[in-house]
């Protein structure tokens, strides 16, 4: 039997070569009227992006205060600040200019600015915000998919905590979405960008429960498409298509299509990940590819029928003699695919060797976050995270 849902996805979208002049009337039809302005680091202005937001909200008389200096993993620092300057000005909208890290900011910044208190405190569970200001976006790469989710992470550069916080009231009012936008990229950041879309349609797609044929056959769709475009945008970055495609492909991976009807999912892999980020300071897409591999061979036994599934209509490997063969032959698969568009699939490929202490601080720290085991395929416990970060040495 299919387990109940609720899908609920109230973002506009508006996608195609540029929307972005759509900007200043879409904030004033959803009530903006004193916008903040936040975005990264300086390509946004570099690339004149920026300006043309401005004129935009010049154009339909929207005022507004800009907040840049975004990095990845975005730090509670900036949502202080972001926090601050908004009760200073009065901002009643949003409006995030950049990537998921962006998003993920101009969220924290907008719960902060709607309820009372320490904003940390709702990404870490010691209380539960009611509500959250407007936030829209301009997105810049395909890859987080907080232009359309209930969710934001956040990273305490103090003590290298990376937490998380879902609300459906934070999913964004807007976003608009030009392709070309993400030519620009740095190859590292459009690959890594693609690993975090294919993480999160697979970290749905792998679970105990009897799936929706049509919600796997989507999943199955966007996975295949993802891995094609990706590899194509090794050697043709400027590929509109190919920049479209996967665009699209990483909202609609994370705003809840690709959870209905699967009991919403495993998620130790982006646990444990967010260990490594906050540690190490990595990609996060790039962290994902580095120990999905050594998860995968970790817990498959418990649900086969899953993962040889994946193997045949995913990565269309050859059955094998046996699950174990077939399963095998499909995460090799999926690894050749992390190594032809130059991902790690492994943490000495990401770049990072934590030493015991830190493996049994990461295990311990996501255990406890999560307020125990870890995952629907195989709840994992701190061992169990412990043994699956050192194989992924």
């Amino acid at each position: 039997m299919y387990t109940n849902f609720e899908y609920y996805t109230p973002t506009k979208v508006v996608f195609g070569k540029g929307t972005v002049c759509q900007v200043g009337d879409l904030v004033k039809a959803h009530g903006g009227s004193k916008v903040l302005l936040h975005f990264g680091g300086q390509s946004a202005k570099k690339s004149g992006l920026l300006d043309r937001v401005k004129e935009s909200l010049d154009a339909s008389g929207i005022s507004y205060v800009e907040l840049g200096g975004v990095v990845p993993n975005p730090h509670v620092g900036k949502v202080y600040e972001g926090i601050e300057l908004g009760k200073k000005e009065g901002i009643d909208f949003i409006l995030a200019v950049g990537g998921g890290s962006v998003i993920d900011s101009a969220k924290g910044i907008s719960l902060g600015l709607a309820n009372e208190g320490d904003v940390w405190d709702y990404f870490i569970g010691k209380r539960a915000p009611s509500k959250a200001l407007p936030v829209a976006s301009v997105l810049t790469i395909a890859a987080a998919g907080s232009e359309m989710s209930h969710g934001a992470v956040i990273t305490n550069e103090k003590n290298g905590l990376k937490r998380d916080f879902g609300a459906d009231f934070l999913r964004p009012a807007f976003t608009i979405m030009d392709p070309e936008l993400t030519m620009t990229l740095p190859d590292y950041q459009t690959a890594s960008g693609a690993a975090d879309i294919l993480m999160h349609t697979m970290e749905r797609y792998f679970n105990k429960e009897d799936n929706m044929d049509i919600t796997d056959a989507i999943s199955e769709a966007l996975l295949k498409n993802v891995m094609e475009y990706a590899k194509i945008l090794v050697d043709d970055p400027k590929n509109y298509k190919a920049r479209a495609d996967l665009m699209w492909a990483g909202s609609l991976s994370h705003n809840g299509l690709t959870g209905c009807g699967t009991a919403g999912g495993d998620w130790a892999t982006h646990n444990m990940e967010h260990e490594i980020g906050g540690m190490f300071d990595v990609a996060h897409g790039a962290g994902l590819a580095a120990i999905w591999g050594s998860w995968a061979r970790y817990v498959w036994k418990a649900a086969p029928h899953r993962f040889v599934k994946f193997a045949i209509n995913v990565m269309g490997v050859t059955p094998g003699a046996d699950d174990a063969e077939t399963v095998e032959k499909g995460i090799c698969a999926m690894e050749d695919f992390y190594r032809a568009i130059k991902m790690p699939t492994n943490m000495k490929e990401l770049g990072v060797t934590p030493t015991d202490e830190q493996i049994e601080f990461m295990a311990a720290s996501c255990h406890e976050k999560t307020g125990g085991a870890n995952g629907a395929v195989v709840p994992l416990n701190k061992e169990d995270m412990a043994k699956i970060y050192r194989m992924a040495l």
